[in-house]
């Protein structure tokens, strides 16, 4: 039995590329692409938008309509369409997988009262070997000793638009966790800059930006005498799309729930 996919954001440089990718996924079905009511892939196929054949799928804005009959969602559009497209899947009653990073921290809530109703997924990153890189990070600060200082680098390419990146911060809150610290403690020196001596304890981020660089994520624990570094770098993002087609497959099969990538990388265990 086919499972029924509806892409949000389909017009993106992500929608773009999980639509090609799609064609690789037996039992998977486009019933539908979304976009913004101002985006320039509106009536466009696709398919043919995303550089394969024909698929007979036209871009729309109507998100309701596009909803009905759909297993499962994934977005990766704008965080400024976050709550609204939550709204709507949970009102479908539609699994969800959100991969769209920069929304409000206030949002969680509502990702608690969706995923009453719904399957919901939220991934600042759908790649699987990075799904592994948050565990092996917990598991290494909360082994090594304080004196450890930990630094979290990231590069992306010139248009995005979030700094640091979703998944720079999930590293984060990663090492927080293993380290004892609230997520507040953990992001505390995520959004300003840095002068002077570094504080003892603190997680430090550095972002970059240029290029076409798909995603580069490093984590630093940095001893007296050593450094063991922990990092994931991505050829491509269609080895994110890959992942989110393979995660939105799985979600669409589980009950209500908040449900996370490491759900499916350890699903077994």
């Amino acid at each position: 039995m086919s499972t029924r996919i509806v892409i949000l954001g389909a017009g993106g440089r992500m929608g773009r590329a999980l639509v090609h990718a799609a064609a690789q996924f037996d039992g998977l079905v486009l019933s539908a692409a979304v976009a913004s009511a101002t985006s320039g892939a509106l009536g466009r196929d696709a398919g043919e938008l995303a550089g394969v054949a024909p698929l007979g799928v036209r871009v729309s804005a109507d998100l309701g309509t596009a909803l009905q009959g759909a297993d499962v969602a994934i977005d990766f559009s704008a965080p400024q369409a976050t709550a609204a497209h939550l709204a709507a899947c949970r009102a479908a009653g539609v699994a969800l997988l959100l991969g769209t990073t920069g929304y409000p921290e206030a949002l969680e809530a509502q990702f608690a009262a969706a995923a009453r109703d719904v399957a919901l997924l939220v991934a600042p990153n759908t790649s699987l070997g990075v799904t592994l890189l948050l565990e092996l990070v917990r598991t290494a600060a909360q082994a090594l000793p304080a004196a450890f200082d930990i630094e979290i680098l990231e590069t992306h390419h010139r248009m995005k638009r979030d700094a640091p990146s979703g998944t720079a911060l999930a590293l984060g809150r990663a090492a927080g966790e293993g380290r004892g610290l609230s997520p507040e403690g953990a992001l505390a020196a995520a959004g300003a800059g840095r002068a002077g001596a570094r504080p003892a304890g603190q997680i430090g981020f550095a972002v970059l930006r240029g290029g076409d660089v798909a995603g580069e994520h490093e984590v630093r624990f940095l001893g007296t005498g050593e450094t063991l570094v922990l990092g994931h770098r991505a050829g491509d993002r269609s080895l994110f799309a890959r992942g989110a087609l393979t995660a939105a497959l799985w979600l669409a099969q589980r009950p209500a729930g908040r449900y996370f990538m490491r759900d499916i990388l350890f699903q077994n265990q």
